[in-house]
């Protein structure tokens, strides 16, 4: 497991860590970590592109934008979160904990970018970024080596038509969390049987991973 390196403002890597869950179970928690993960966001995008145009300098417009999608999406970043010892940071409810917050890939995902974003505030864009390169970047090469950065949808969808099968239905199964900061869930049905299931901020996201998922089910990754 890696060690996380800590921020010199206590106070605020608490916040990082802090689901809104438990802000009901604990009434010395006034803030969540939502707002850190909002600003982490834009702050992660940032560095991914500007490692992205500095190291691929021959690669268009499209082929970066699908790197950095790659690079920044739920399942990547839920995974190096938990690399990362993150999810036992975490401070849930109860009921998220045995919910199984801590592995939940979302929370571990939108856990990553609020630690993004307090570190950005803690210590400057050039830590986040030395960070970043030596954990995130790395898992693009094997991102390109397997052509995981195409799009997963697509490629599910092609795959399905040379086996002469119906095209892939994607189906919302739930939403949740506020207007600002919705969670989908996403089944992936062939013929009515779920193949895969997902979880993203977007429906475009959520539809994505869960291509992922039924290409990697399929041995097709």
């Amino acid at each position: 497991m890696d060690i996380l390196p800590p921020l010199h403002d206590s106070a605020l890597e608490k916040t990082a860590f802090t689901h809104r869950s438990a802000l009901n179970e604990f009434p010395d928690f006034t803030e969540s970590n939502e707002r850190l993960e909002f600003l982490g966001d834009a702050v992660l995008e940032l560095s991914a592109s500007k490692y992205l145009y500095e190291n691929f300098p021959q690669d268009p417009e499209g082929t970066l934008t699908n790197y950095r999608s790659s690079l920044v999406k739920t399942t990547t970043l839920a995974k190096l979160a938990a690399s990362l010892g993150m999810g036992q940071r975490l401070i849930l409810s109860k009921g998220e904990v045995q919910g199984g917050g801590r592995t939940n890939t979302a929370l571990l995902a939108n856990t990553f970018e609020a630690y993004i974003g307090a570190l950005y505030l803690d210590q400057g864009f050039e830590t986040v970024d030395v960070f970043l390169r030596a954990h995130l970047y790395p898992l693009l090469e094997g991102i390109r080596s397997k052509n995981l950065h195409k799009d997963a949808k697509s490629k599910l969808q092609e795959y399905l038509q040379s086996q002469h099968e119906e095209p892939p239905v994607y189906i919302v199964t739930k939403e949740d969390g506020p207007a600002h900061q919705r969670l989908f869930e996403v089944s992936l049905q062939v013929k009515g049987k779920e193949i895969a299931t997902a979880e993203g901020k977007t429906k475009q996201d959520a539809q994505q991973t869960a291509a992922t998922k039924a290409l990697e089910i399929l041995g097709k990754t």
